[in-house]
């Protein structure tokens, strides 16, 4: 699979044949994310900082298939709200920078309001 277009055609697709339009309306969707970011966050509840930037092969898989899970909800719902995500996260991108200015910013883990 080479885009994100393909990716969304083929998730949609996927959905499709199962009849599951019907269930993923964004509030549904909405959900679905905070379930899964759930499930992500599970896989780190009790890593130390060291262990969590070194997963064995299988913590890896597990945190790459909730990574996934998040990632096809997230297009879902950008597409059951007509949004083009790879814009939109451009967009995001431009605000933040604007937000998070380089000479505020460097090294700061503040947010925007306290820079």
């Amino acid at each position: 699979m080479d885009s994100l277009e393909e990716l969304k055609q083929q998730l949609l697709g996927f959905a499709r044949e199962r009849d599951w339009e019907q269930f993923q309306s964004p509030k549904n969707l909405t959900m679905a994310i905070c379930g899964e970011v759930g499930e992500l966050a599970e896989c780190f509840q009790w890593l130390t900082e060291s262990q969590s930037k070194n997963l064995d092969p299988e913590q890896r898989r597990r945190v790459a298939d909730e990574v996934a899970d998040v990632q096809l909800y997230l297009i879902l719902l950008a597409a059951r709200l007509d949004m083009d995500i790879i814009a939109e996260a451009q967009r995001k991108l431009k605000q933040n920078a604007r937000k998070y200015p380089v000479e505020l910013s460097r090294g700061k883990a503040s947010k925007y309001t306290d820079l």
